[in-house]
């Protein structure tokens, strides 16, 4: 994971992704540096969010707390990196990020973006797939597809920040967020 310390930042405070109907970016956003691929084979990078427990959460005014069951995640959403499929050479000369992503609470979305839930916590996922095997079924749990998470990419999804530490966080560190610092 590139961004690695940011992360680490966010992650101490619980980090926090909104949601919104039309689809937010996240931010911080999954930005990865790979290695030991084939460099002539040729890969589909894969990301999906996964929940991380069966709770949906409130904030206390201090801390997250479970509050309940969680609501059914909405499967089958996956973000496929748009320079997919590259060669492993292609993959591994530069850091590969994900910031077009988009999460959205909206269930009927049509944009193809990521659907999660308010109040509930996820950790992203990264899949890579081998796309020799021409299929247009994309299987993430292939015998040949490599599937990596990092603790630090876990987030609540909110529709407005909870905590006013990651709201002075995303200012901090969000070049798009300089109206919120003069």
């Amino acid at each position: 994971l590139d961004n690695n310390s940011m992360w680490n930042e966010f992650y101490h405070r619980n980090t926090e992704m909104v949601l919104t109907k039309q689809g937010r970016r996240m931010f911080p956003y999954c930005r990865y540096w790979i290695t030991g691929l084939d460099a002539c084979q040729r890969y589909i990078l894969v990301m999906d969010i996964s929940p991380v427990d069966n709770h949906r959460y409130k904030w206390n005014g201090r801390w997250w707390e479970p509050s309940g069951k969680a609501e059914p995640h909405v499967l089958g959403r996956v973000f496929i990196h748009p320079e997919s499929p590259s060669t492993g050479q292609y993959w591994m000369h530069q850091p590969v990020s994900f910031y077009k992503l988009k999460l959205t609470n909206n269930t009927l979305d049509q944009e193809g973006h990521i659907i999660l839930h308010s109040m509930h916590r996820y950790l992203p996922r990264l899949h890579l797939v081998p796309a020799d095997k021409a299929t247009e079924v994309i299987q993430l749990n292939g015998p040949d597809v490599h599937t990596f998470t990092f603790p630090q990419t876990e987030f609540f999804a909110v529709t407005a920040y909870q905590n006013i530490q990651i709201t002075q966080l995303k200012i901090d560190y969000n070049p798009f967020a300089k109206g919120f610092r003069d």
